[in-house]
Formats: C-alpha cells, structure tokens, sequence
C-alpha cells in the first residue's frame, strides 16, 4: 500500500510539475509520450534553478593528454576541398528570425570577441575528456546578426546535413557557449570538429556538435525533422541534455 502511494503520488506530482512548466514555456520539444513528463521536469527544474550557471573550468595542468577523439567518417570531395585551401572558403551561415540573413568566414569570426576555456567534454557512453577551447562566443555572433526577440532556438547543422541540434535562448546566449575556431593552442583539429565546432559545456557531448556551417534562428522546432528538436532526439536521446 505504501508503494503504491508513494508513485500515484510521484505521478501527481509530475503531472503537475509539466503544466506548471506548460505555463511558463518550460516544455521542451520532446516532451510528449511515455518519459515526456521527466523531460519536462529535468528541463524545467534545471532552467529555473541554474539559468546562470557555469560549467566547471579547469587549470591548464588537467588538459587530457592525448584528448580522446571519435572516428570521423569521411565527409566527401567537397569537405576534402576546402581542408586542402585551410578552410578559407567555409562559411557559417545564419538566417531565420534575425534582422537580415548573414555568412561569416573563419577570419570573420575571429574579428568577433574571443574567450578560452578549459572544459570537459562528456560524452553519454560513459568517456569525457578536458580541453582548452578558443572560439567567438555564440552571443557575439547573434548580436552581429541581430537576433529578433521572438527568436526562441538556434538550430545548428553539422556539414553533412544529417546531424543537426537545437538549443534554446538560455544557453545560446551562455558565455561559455562558443563557436570554436580553435583547440589547446592550435587550429581546431578535423577529427574534434574542426573547422568550426558548437561547444555548449553545460550540456553533453552530443548537444556541441562538429564542421557546423548553418544556423538558424526560430520561435518553433516543429517545422525541423520529427519536431522533437534534434536529430539525437529522433534516435532515443533526450532533446536537453544538462548536466
């Protein structure tokens, strides 16, 4: 009898966490079905409680030697292409909801405000590692596009248009979320994302996605792929992925 107390009332109590989280837009895209309500919740609680945080940085003496890197499968003739010219002609281009659609250079970004950070990957199969990250943070690139106040995400698609992620406002405009240019001194390395990887420490690895070239800002994820967000959301994970 107690047990069954304790989780009829555990789902009241979820329940009516996920209409107060309704209330004040705090629903993610993944909300619905079976583990909708403790997406809801993690999301929520997570917003409300650490809208400001920061992510841990570390000293330069904890950099992980040698970082751990993911395979990279090969990206085609086109990536090849502009690998071989330094990257000179990628562009990273933003439309949506900003005041007129624009296309930075590698060079451009680099005019932008820079900031360096000493944070920890983590991946969600269990390995992370630590590394120095140079880049424009994310705010300074909205701004130069002028972002519309109804823009509510950033999408954000890797070069081989099959990966994409979104986040919401309070973390694009997070001081620690970078467009990174660069890696512990040197040139951002292909097999890290290079030229241009997404970091977005307070979230799992999976969220800072690699060779990103398109951004687009928008009040609504229904009109990208299944609606739920992203694309690690379409194949089981969760859509917020704070930590």
């Amino acid at each position: 009898m107690t047990a069954g107390l304790s989780t009829a009332a555990g789902l009241t109590g979820l329940a009516a966490a996920a209409k107060l989280a309704q209330r004040y837009g705090l629903v993610p895209p993944d909300g619905g079905g079976l583990y909708g309500p403790g997406a809801t919740l993690t999301y929520a609680a997570q917003r409300l409680l650490t809208a400001n945080s920061l992510a841990r940085e570390f000293p330069k003496s904890l950099i992980s030697k040698p970082p751990f890197a993911n395979p990279v499968a090969p990206l085609g003739a086109e990536f090849t292409r502009l690998q071989a010219a330094g990257f000179a002609d990628w562009r990273l281009a933003l439309d949506g909801m900003i005041a007129r659609p624009v296309s930075f250079s590698l060079s451009d970004l680099k005019q932008l405000p820079v900031r360096r950070q000493i944070t920890e990957v983590v991946c969600e199969e269990g390995w992370s590692y630590i590394a120095e990250w140079i880049g424009t943070p994310l705010v300074d690139v909205l701004n130069a596009a002028g972002v519309l106040p109804q823009a509510r995400f950033v999408v954000y698609r890797s070069f081989d248009r099959e990966w994409w992620e979104s986040i919401d406002m309070a973390d694009a405009l997070h001081p620690q979320t970078l467009v990174t240019w660069a890696m512990n001194d040197g040139d951002l390395p292909v097999t890290f994302g290079g030229p241009l990887r997404l970091r977005v420490p307070r979230q799992l690895g999976y969220k800072s996605v690699k060779f990103i070239n398109q951004m687009t800002l928008t009040d609504s994820l229904k009109g990208f792929g299944k609606g739920l967000g992203s694309a690690a959301s379409e194949v089981g994970y969760s859509w917020y992925a704070g930590i």
